[in-house]
């Protein structure tokens, strides 16, 4: 039994998926970050949980190295800030990054947060990316416009069910848990970052 999370701000919350054995299994959606470590690892017993969302703040106030290494291969994603910024933002833009602060604390407690590729029979968390994910499992061949269609047809080629990932939250919770069923599998992985600031890891190029 895998998860995979989409991490939203404010009233958005969390959108989790689950697979098990690779197959669509069910979905909870909470603004709770301690409900839904609790359905993690109480409710399912969840070996690995991949979460859409910064482990680590970044320390010298640019882009983390996980993220300039994505941006490298020609897929963008978001920059994290220091926390520092985040906080002194007069917006709620950064509130999902927050949220994701608070599930990696909450999930600490039954699953430690990887510092190197995850192994089969790992009980761990770690931070990945639904649009590197797509690019990695499409051969490098992924635009973010096209993101519904493609990050469908993705899940679809998995057989993962998709009757109830009515929205894009739903599909990209259940692209993360694709690429933590593909952790759990023992297949190819990439790790992008260092320790300090964290580690964003997705699937082996197709």
């Amino acid at each position: 039994m895998v998860v995979g999370v989409d991490v939203g701000g404010g009233s958005k919350g969390f959108h989790a998926v689950a697979l098990k054995d690779g197959f669509y299994h069910g979905r909870f959606k909470s603004c709770d970050a301690a409900e839904l470590a609790q359905w993690c690892a109480k409710t399912l017993r969840a070996s690995m949980i991949a979460v859409d969302a910064p482990c680590r703040w970044s320390i010298t106030g640019k882009s983390r190295p996980a993220e300039r290494e994505l941006q490298g291969r020609g897929i963008h994603c978001f920059f994290t800030p220091t926390r520092e910024v985040a906080e002194a933002h007069p917006g709620s833009y950064f509130a999902w990054m927050f949220n994701g602060e608070a599930l990696f604390k909450a999930l600490e407690k039954d699953y430690s947060l990887c510092r190197a590729l995850p192994k089969p029979g790992e009980r761990c968390c770690f931070e990945t990316f639904p649009h590197a994910i797509t690019w990695h499992l499409r051969g490098g061949n992924a635009d973010a416009k096209r993101k519904r269609s493609e990050r469908l047809q993705l899940l679809e080629k998995y057989r993962i069910a998709t009757e109830q990932l009515t929205n894009i939250d739903w599909m990209d919770a259940a692209i993360c848990a694709l690429a933590a069923n593909i952790a759990a599998s023992g297949k190819a992985l990439e790790a992008f970052g260092e320790d300090r600031t964290g580690f964003i890891i997705t699937p082996g190029m197709a």
